[in-house]
């Protein structure tokens, strides 16, 4: 396996805060790791161009029948698994329509698997084998930039004319990327070098909260703050749809639970159905008219 010396790069540099880590105690090392996190939210700001530019790209797909692709190896590409994993019951949306892809697949997400980022024939694969198109979205994530998976995965959706993102925690003059948006998260040295699990780890999270929430948000999922596409699985998501329902609009539970059942549990349905008196075909129809977003529904 060739080795290449990646010692220059900001995300394996050596942190002069944490110097004497190993003789800290178990108070000092939490102070210590709240003093660096906060790094994490100048990072998002820096950033914060290039985050809407995805956003916007994201929703403006998937309007058009693309979907949002994650893709990474080792802890980068955990965290876009999961975040894609929230999307259906948080937003009611099909699985396809945010997905994350691993480099070593499944097992990957339990077992580590690192010595497969290494191969960029399978990040471009990868793209291959889910039909990646000109409406889709490719977010590439390597905290440490240099990840071949990800590069394949990039280079490869941007010849199927993809819109590609880059998401790394490294200045872009370090490590070129190939994206149409750039993303850098400059949280700077780890407390423990090269571990970039923390600091990195949690404001690439936070990037990609942002990211779906947003898109979520343009396509109509929202109203107000509410997540009024939340999908009724389980107790604890009946209990907030109907809370949804209840404060929008001062109905009470019962009243709210019966609304919720007639509209087939469905909070947005249930709402335009009480706020427009119509029926549930009749509400259904609108929505429809007006890709699901129920403030223009209202609005007409």
């Amino acid at each position: 396996m060739a080795s290449t010396n990646r010692g220059h790069l900001l995300t394996e540099q050596i942190n002069s805060a944490s110097a004497n880590l190993d003789q800290l105690s178990p108070l000092e090392i939490v102070d210590l790791f709240n003093q660096e996190d906060h790094k994490t939210i100048d990072a998002i700001a820096s950033a914060r161009k290039e985050i809407a530019q995805t956003i916007e790209a994201t929703a403006k797909g998937i309007k058009q029948g693309g979907r949002l692709f994650y893709v990474g190896a080792g802890t980068s590409g955990r965290l876009g698994v999961l975040d894609a994993a929230e999307c259906p019951p948080t937003f009611c949306s099909p699985p396809e329509m945010v997905q994350g892809i691993l480099a070593g697949g499944a097992s990957a997400l339990v077992k580590s698997s690192e010595a497969l980022e290494d191969l960029p024939e399978d990040g471009a694969k990868a793209m291959v084998d889910n039909n990646v198109n000109q409406f889709d979205v490719v977010v590439g994530i390597t905290a440490g930039g240099t990840t071949p998976y990800v590069h394949g995965a990039l280079k490869q959706a941007k010849k199927l004319g993809a819109t590609t993102v880059a998401m790394s925690c490294l200045p872009a003059q370090q490590v070129p990327m190939p994206a149409d948006i750039d993303i850098r998260l400059l949280t700077g040295a780890e407390i423990l070098a090269g571990s970039t699990r923390l600091k990195a780890g949690t404001v690439t999270k936070m990037a990609l909260n942002i990211i779906s929430t947003g898109a979520m948000v343009q396509l109509g999922k929202v109203y107000g703050n509410r997540m009024i596409d939340v999908s009724v699985t389980n107790s604890k998501l009946e209990d907030r749809a109907l809370r949804i329902i209840s404060d929008l609009t001062q109905l009470d539970r019962e009243k709210a639970s019966a609304l919720l059942s007639a509209s087939g549990s469905k909070v947005k349905l249930a709402l335009l159905m009480h706020w427009t008196n119509k029926t549930k075909a009749e509400a259904e129809k609108l929505l429809t008219e007006k890709d699901g977003d129920l403030r223009n529904a209202l609005e007409q």
